[in-house]
């Protein structure tokens, strides 16, 4: 190992960018669909002797080394997002014609604008770098801090957060409910790290034991929560079911299809329980899967109101449209509504947090100039809702809404979820394709569910469709691409390990942690005592 770690260190010029290209890319291998976590291993490790060549060349000075260590940590993200986020190029095909100019800014722009995070996190790191295990805690530092303002800068985008590749099941979850995605994702930075010292030997014996011990406890937590926790629920329980019409996404852009894609939602609605199943009390459909504007369209409310049963509720995706008076442009809401047997909407929620570029083009007067709109055409794009509105149902649950990539956002998360029986999260990934792209986004909606202590209610146009418990487990769901529906009961919520203050405050923490070993490293290096 101290022979390879050498030949890293040593590396110069193109091969030296090409290997933090690839040590980046190698971990991309732990997010979905492969969930293989010890690719992290090797990536981190690579990056930790990378960055221990800068450190073996200290005459360019102080600011020289600043800026080749932020390069190296934005070529190591520039590999991991397009190893990892190449799927969204996928999105551009569906309307090849008009957008699959825009590909190559979807496959390398945007990794190249999430990769100047990476760069921060390994520019931070550089200033506390030291030869032994204080290293690690410093990469730990820098890239915990660089995940957590990746969820907010510039609207967020925190997709594929490294922690999210700690947690490819849910034995591995729960770590989140205690410290939050960013927690882990820090900690998930130092134990990775920790092969690194097999190539120097300096804090072996430190760096192994703080590994072993965060593993043990990262693993011996998450099987005392599920052990102590029984998997089922009672005879009355709700029973969902979740509607998944596979509706191709060009498909859904013709407007001349859009009674036959509603019929189509129905009749999935409608049939009969399984034998020996349950008739569902709630019906969900996915995001945008109504084709009309539901309040302008009185014959399709008493269509729905045709297959629902005495007592069950239609939860539907739809457009929603606002007029605010004569003669202006009418707003357009990506929401959801609830519908009784009656055809009566009793509730609807608005989208808070919308997609740049599917939803609203940002630096609108600008970017319009240079022909870049949104994916889904509508005039001046959708508008976002002030403030989420949580769905009372008849039955006396209440559902706290996440519409498509809300719930990659641990912060969407508010104090309102306390009220809540269950989170509802509709998509519509068909977009992406059968990629990468929604197995990603399901995993990060499970965790969301082990955050918060409640069940997940996940309803998708093409996958992944699936009502999952409190701990993260599935209870039932559709595979990717695979059309029809289940009917799952709705599993009771548990008390969350901690509030998203407590689990800020944790990570926090953490970060404080992280600086005082890696600083105190820096000073011992300095002085000859490390």
């Amino acid at each position: 190992m101290e022979r390879l770690a050498g030949k890293v260190m040593l590396l110069w010029g193109v091969r030296r960018i090409m290997l933090a290209i690839a040590a980046g890319a190698i971990g991309a291998l732990a997010l979905p669909p492969f969930g293989f976590f010890g690719a992290f291993f090797v990536s981190f490790t690579l990056l930790v002797w990378l960055m221990d060549g800068l450190a073996s060349h200290p005459d360019g000075g102080w600011l020289a080394r600043l800026r080749s260590a932020f390069l190296l940590g934005w070529l190591f993200g520039l590999g991991y997002f397009v190893a990892g986020l190449w799927w969204l190029g996928n999105a551009l095909l569906v309307e090849a014609d008009e957008f699959a100019w825009a590909l190559p800014l979807a496959v390398l722009g945007l990794p190249a604008v999430l990769g100047l995070f990476y760069g921060l996190a390994t520019a931070l790191a550089s200033t506390l770098w030291s030869d032994g295990f204080g290293r690690l805690a410093a990469l730990a530092l820098g890239f915990g801090i660089a995940e957590w303002l990746r969820s907010f800068v510039a609207t967020g985008f925190p997709w594929s957060a490294i922690g999210y590749g700690a947690m490819p099941m849910p034995v591995m979850m729960q770590s989140a409910g205690v410290i939050g995605l960013f927690g882990v994702s820090t900690l998930a930075v130092l134990v990775f790290s920790v092969p690194a010292l097999f190539g120097t030997q300096r804090g072996l014996k430190t760096g192994i034991a703080a590994g072993l011990l965060l593993l043990c406890i990262h693993f011996g937590y998450g099987a005392y929560r599920l052990n102590i926790t029984p998997d089922g629920g009672g005879e009355g329980e709700a029973v969902v079911r979740l509607v998944q019409p596979v509706v191709d996404q060009s498909r859904k852009l013709q407007n001349a299809d859009r009674t036959d894609i509603f019929e189509e939602h129905l009749a999935l609605s409608d049939a009969p329980p399984e034998a020996g199943g349950r008739r569902p009390d709630i019906i969900v459909w996915p995001e945008t899967s109504v084709p009309f504007i539901l309040t302008e369209n009185q014959d399709a409310l008493a269509r729905i109101a045709d297959v629902l049963d005495e007592g069950q509720v239609l939860v539907a995706g739809a457009v929603r449209v606002e007029y605010i008076g004569a003669g202006s442009t009418p707003r357009y809401y990506n929401s959801v509504y609830v519908v009784d047997d009656a055809g009566q909407i009793l509730a609807a929620s608005d989208k808070v947090h919308l997609t740049p570029f599917g939803e609203y083009v940002p630096f609108e007067n600008w970017l319009r100039d240079w022909g870049i709109d949104n994916l889904v055409s509508l005039p001046g794009g959708f508008t976002a809702a002030a403030v989420r509105s949580l769905l009372p149902l008849p039955g006396g649950q209440s559902l706290y809404p996440l519409i498509c990539y809300e719930a990659i956002f641990p912060q969407e998360i508010t104090e309102d979820i306390t009220r809540a029986t269950a989170i509802l999260n509709i998509t519509n990934d068909a977009w992406f394709g059968d990629t990468p792209g929604p197995y990603q986004h399901f995993l990060q909606a499970r965790v969301r569910a082990v955050e918060t202590g409640l069940p997940l209610i996940r309803g998708a146009n093409s996958g992944i469709s699936a009502v999952v418990d409190s701990f993260g487990r599935v209870s039932d769901g559709l595979a990717f691409n695979q059309k029809g529906f289940i009917d799952a009961p709705l599993k009771d919520a548990t008390v969350p390990s901690w509030n998203n203050s407590a689990r800020l405050t944790h990570f926090c923490l953490i970060l404080f942690s992280m600086f005082l070993i890696a600083a105190l490293a820096r000073m011992g290096f300095k002085t000859g005592t490390n």
